[in-house]
């Protein structure tokens, strides 16, 4: 099947977008008016380098911003620079990263801050589409440009390094020079686009625990009133109001008299919690939107100008701190999953065995589901802590703050896995409770159609035994997102007319 053709402007790409490319769903399009802007640049970029001094192409970089580059070494000081930043540490970062990383890069690129060689564009355009990627190493950035894995890019460009995977030939070497070698590097792309695949991924999940905790509500006979509109309307927070409405829709149907006067905090308080998690989620998505379509080079062309700007666009303080926040709050969500959790191992609730067994006499039942829960909880707490309290003063003093937002952008697709796993404990519990005592969602909606989804998929046997398949057929069900989102999305940029990287010949 053909993948879908994604137009890449330097303008309009989201994180969903991103990760659509990242894992081959869609193949990249050049925008030609974003592809001849850069072209025309270059010519820009020499006038004004002949009057004046510019960092990094006629200067050093760093703490050697003061020392001139002369002449005679103008021809190889962009590979001199890509040699001297490569050296990233640590694992290999997993393929779609890698891929992720490109878009993201390529992207940017195209808004026209930089006067590279078009050819650079074409090569990224071409290794996307064939799959070739570099080896490019997790360790090496602070939050302030992913130099180190750019670097490492830039090398496999000119031929230094090798190309790995594809099909079809990889893309043959270029002469990276001063116009090439800086602005390919600063930036913060394999950050921003690891932190595009953890926001898609964590933005499916998230929407899938309403329909996990009704499942529970409707188990325990729960109260529908902490999600009335009224309670919300008084204390208006965006997320929260999300939430509660989405909880109405699901329980609209239900009928039963709650038995108790209020429920625990985990189904009481989810709109307040959950919908915090939600607003948060929604900032970082925000923040990337513009991270991901950003001129962050340094120096930063201004081509009407006819100028160049010395700046700090390429720190990334307010992804680390968006991604610091969203890590805070699906800690709390997933804290909140765990009490239901015990909600429905508790017979005061369920009118059931402890712990959902078949017998009241030394049955275990789910037991083990709630310490599996609570130990991906603890990864989370370990992985909530604020990656944005780091502090580096590098460079001999001249770079003297760092977000670690890279730091923060890989905890938040490790939590991803393990929320996931949390939030699945949970759907195997209600799912399990629910068919004990003879209970079904209310109506023919959506709810109905999630439950006896999972209720297919998950063993209905209640003798002790291993659970672990349970649980990642569980994860498996809360991982299965309908194509409908992205590729709707993809499809909103088809009409467009763009440059594109031909599989079966060059780019023209």
């Amino acid at each position: 099947m053909a993948r879908i053709q994604l137009t890449l402007d330097g303008r309009s790409l989201s994180a969903a977008q991103v990760t659509s490319l990242a894992r081959g769903h869609a193949q990249p399009l050049l925008d030609t008016k974003a592809r001849e802007r850069v072209r025309e640049a270059r010519q820009t970029a020499e006038r004004i380098t002949a009057r004046r001094r510019v960092y990094g192409y006629t200067t050093g970089v760093g703490a050697n911003r003061t020392a001139s580059v002369p002449d005679s070494a103008v021809d190889t000081f962009g590979m001199q620079l890509l040699r001297s930043h490569s050296g990233g540490v640590g694992p290999v970062v997993p393929d779609e990263q890698t891929r992720a990383m490109l878009t993201v890069r390529l992207n940017q690129l195209l808004r026209g801050g930089a006067a590279v060689d078009v050819a650079v564009l074409d090569r990224l355009t071409e290794a996307l589409t064939r799959g070739h990627l570099p080896t490019v190493h997790a360790l090496g950035a602070i939050g302030t440009g992913d130099l180190s894995a750019l670097g490492e890019l830039g090398l496999t460009l000119a031929g230094e390094l090798p190309w790995r995977g594809g099909s079809g030939p990889a893309p043959q070497p270029l002469t990276l020079t001063r116009w090439d070698a800086l602005p390919l590097m600063s930036s913060g792309a394999l950050t921003i686009g690891q932190s595009a695949l953890a926001a898609t991924d964590l933005g499916l999940l998230l929407d899938r625990v309403p329909l996990v905790a009704a499942l529970t509500l409707t188990a325990v006979r729960g109260s529908t009133e902490p999600y009335a509109e009224y309670v919300h309307d008084l204390r208006p927070h965006a997320g929260a109001q999300r939430l509660a409405a989405r909880m109405r829709e699901l329980l609209a149907p239900a009928e039963w008299d709650s038995p108790l006067v209020q429920d625990p905090f985990g189904l009481r308080c989810l709109p307040q919690v959950h919908g915090a998690t939600l607003d948060a989620w929604s900032a970082l998505d925000q923040v990337l939107a513009v991270e991901i379509n950003a001129g962050v080079e340094n120096p930063l062309l201004n081509a009407d100008a006819e100028d160049y700007h010395h700046h700090g666009g390429f720190h990334l303080a307010q992804l680390g701190l968006a991604l610091d926040q969203v890590r805070l709050g699906l800690l709390s969500t997933a804290q909140l999953s765990t009490t239901r959790l015990g909600t429905l191992l508790e017979p005061a609730f369920t009118k059931l065995p402890p712990f959902l067994a078949d017998a009241e006499h030394g049955s275990s039942g789910v037991m083990i589901i709630e310490y599996a829960a609570q130990s991906a909880l603890a990864e989370l707490r370990g992985a909530a802590q604020p990656a944005t309290l780091g502090h580096a003063v590098i460079s001999r003093g001249v770079e003297e703050h760092a977000s670690f937002a890279s730091t923060g952008a890989r905890r938040l697709l490790e939590s991803v896995e393990h929320f996931r796993l949390v939030l699945a404990c949970e759907l195997v519990a209600a799912v399990r409770a629910l068919r004990m005592r003879g209970l079904l969602p209310a109506g023919d909606g959506e709810l109905r159609d999630f439950h006896d989804h999972a209720a297919q998929l998950l063993d209905p046997s209640i003798a002790d035994r291993n659970l672990t398949a349970d649980i990642e057929a569980a994860a498996a069900i809360l991982a299965d997102t309908p194509r409908t989102t992205l590729d709707g999305e993809v499809a909103t940029n088809r009409s467009r007319v763009g440059h594109r990287f031909d599989v079966e010949g060059s780019a023209g």
